[in-house]
């Protein structure tokens, strides 16, 4: 499923047991980014209905033993022919620089190229200047803040990727 992650890590499809367990890592892993209003927002983004009707294009990475390393939660869009999203990504940050993140997306890119789709999106908070720079090194173009994309308060920054033949760091 996804070849290329460091010894001792494996991946599967995400599944409706996974949703508590990656609510309970969502604290730690952003390091409470934005205080309690943060929290509160990150686990909104999670309901149950990703871990029931997106596991075929959804993943999680877990160690040798068990225990969650990251997860992948993405779709493909159901009114854009050409486009897929990815909703909500996470890794351990104790294993930030080890590729395990870029193995998730090129396991996506992939799932998305095997769909006949070619454009991936995906938003992140302004604040968030890790996952920025992160999905810049894998080619995603970034816009500027867009202020209350998903509503009042809500800014956001929108990353864009082109997965056509010849598109820059298509294969992440």
């Amino acid at each position: 499923m996804i070849d290329d992650l460091p010894a001792g890590f494996g991946a599967r499809r995400l599944d409706e047991e996974d949703h508590l367990p990656v609510l309970a890592v969502l604290d730690s892993w952003w390091g409470g980014l934005k205080g309690p209003a943060g929290a509160k927002e990150r686990a909104l983004l999670l309901p149950r209905l990703y871990f029931q009707h997106f596991t075929s294009t959804s993943f999680v990475v877990e160690r040798d033993n068990g225990e969650m390393a990251a997860f992948l939660i993405g779709f493909l869009s159901q009114t854009e022919p050409e486009a897929a999203y990815v909703h909500f990504v996470g890794v351990d940050p104790a294993l930030h620089g080890r590729g395990i993140g870029r193995a998730l997306y090129r396991a996506f890119f992939a799932l998305v190229r095997e769909h006949g789709r070619r454009h991936v999106s995906c938003i992140t908070s302004p604040q968030n200047s890790a996952s920025q720079a992160f999905h810049t090194r894998l080619g995603f173009t970034t816009s500027a803040v867009k202020p209350g994309y998903d509503g009042p308060g809500l800014d956001r920054v929108v990353f864009g990727i082109d997965l056509g033949a010849g598109a820059r760091n298509s294969g992440a």
